[in-house]
């Protein structure tokens, strides 16, 4: 997506991102949009088995991410937030990588207790479904 559809796509999704996090939170990366880095998991290479490569390729994404200062990764993709995720504990930064879904789930109040493996302490207990007994 980051090559294939451009700028507008990737405008409608900090849309979306700054409408779940609020504007005031939202960091954007250097580069971006259509001229960002690829985190260096996809296309099958996570799943390759050329682990030490991947993750030296991924070196540039997370020189990147750390760049911002921010809080928490937001990656829309699955391969994205394996990647990214690996990166952040083999670096031992340890930041939150979360899903876009997990989000806009959690916005919505209908993230369960199950789904929040990812969230920092600081979200975890944020709009928790009420168990039933």
């Amino acid at each position: 997506m980051r090559k294939g559809f451009g700028d507008p796509v990737a405008d409608d999704l900090r849309f979306v991102v700054k409408s779940l996090v609020g504007e005031e939170n939202f960091v954007e990366m250097w580069p971006n949009k259509s001229n960002n880095y690829c985190c260096g998991g996809g296309g099958g290479f996570l799943q390759s088995g050329f682990t030490e490569e991947r993750r030296a390729y991924g070196q540039i994404k997370l020189d990147q991410i750390l760049a911002t200062k921010a809080d928490y990764c937001i990656a829309a993709c699955h391969n994205c937030h394996a990647q990214i995720h690996d990166l952040s504990e083999l670096s031992g930064k340890h930041f939150p990588v979360v899903h876009l879904w997990t989000l806009i789930c959690l916005s919505l109040g209908i993230l369960g207790p199950n789904e929040r493996e990812y969230l920092g302490d600081d979200l975890k207990e944020v709009n928790m479904p009420e168990q039933k007994e």
